[in-house]
């Protein structure tokens, strides 16, 4: 049997690969895009005006806040830790190196919600911690570094995993070229690595990103629900709708879909310039 028809032979019949497909967009409009056109519907369901109303909300303009804040906090730390995970992982041997893969992996094979339980445990009133923080009067759990804490738990791999497997592809030889001709590590990191990993790292940052702004399970925990101090965007969600109150819910919960699309965007729009870049390379 010639090539050919061993190619031919291989292809799927085209009945199969239009069920397959079917399958596919099916599964997505039916349980991606139709919650969230319905999100956006009871959003505005009530007009414009009532929209803003529930954004304007003292209650809602506090979740908001903190919500920022955390994500402002966690993702350049997970920036810091993802590139030194990267550097370390993809440039070194040593000892323990598949051990620091699967802790990086940790966070994805854990329930968030016993993230936050083990975080209770630790700094919550009997905690193992709580004798320390009493002394310098530290409050970690029911208020905003408990929240930190959980939510930098659950987001650490986002970023690490994203450098490391692109670095493992990378090519030594532009840093080795740079040792060479006498450059520092420093200055190897900033002008030769970092330009090269630069759509990764976005990328892994877009994640953490929208994975720290909509964390529910492990700051759920934490937090306490004290509503205006410790709520954040997705914990608000939750009150308002237990309060049947719908329209507020479903405005703020439309910022956190608009957030998912946005990423969504952005995260189709790197790989295609990271495809358009290895073509053109």
């Amino acid at each position: 049997m010639s090539p050919g028809s061993d190619a031919a032979a291989l292809q799927d019949p085209p009945w199969l690969r239009r069920l397959l497909i079917g399958v596919v967009v099916l599964f997505l409009v039916a349980f991606l895009a139709v919650p969230v056109v319905v999100v956006f519907r009871e959003a505005f369901a009530g007009g414009w005006r009532a929209f803003f109303a529930a954004l304007d909300d003292a209650d809602s303009r506090s979740a908001i806040r903190l919500t920022l804040l955390v994500a402002a906090i966690v993702v350049p730390l997970n920036v810091v830790f993802g590139l030194a995970a990267g550097w370390a992982l993809t440039r070194f041997r040593f000892r323990g190196k598949s051990v620091l893969v699967t802790l990086i992996d940790l966070p994805f094979s854990i329930s968030p919600v016993v993230a936050g339980l083990l975080l209770v445990l630790l700094f919550g009133a009997q905690g193992w911690f709580t004798p320390l923080l009493g002394a310098i009067d530290v409050q970690v759990v029911f208020a905003v570094p408990g929240i930190v804490l959980a939510t930098l738990f659950v987001t650490f791999p986002f970023v690490a995993r994203e450098l490391v497997a692109f670095m493992q592809e990378q090519s030594l030889d532009p840093e080795l070229a740079a040792f060479t001709l006498g450059a520092g590590g420093w200055a190897t990191f900033w002008h030769i690595t970092l330009p090269s990993i630069r759509w990764s790292l976005l990328y892994g940052v877009l994640l953490c990103n929208a994975r720290a702004m909509g964390e529910f399970g492990a700051v759920s925990v934490v937090s306490g629900h004290i509503r205006g101090l410790t709520n954040t965007m997705p914990l608000h969600v939750e009150v308002l709708y237990d309060q049947y109150d719908f329209a507020a819910a479903f405005a703020v919960a439309s910022l956190l879909a608009l957030l998912g699309l946005v990423t969504l965007v952005a995260k189709g729009w790197i790989e295609y310039v990271q495809e358009r870049g290895r073509t053109a390379g």
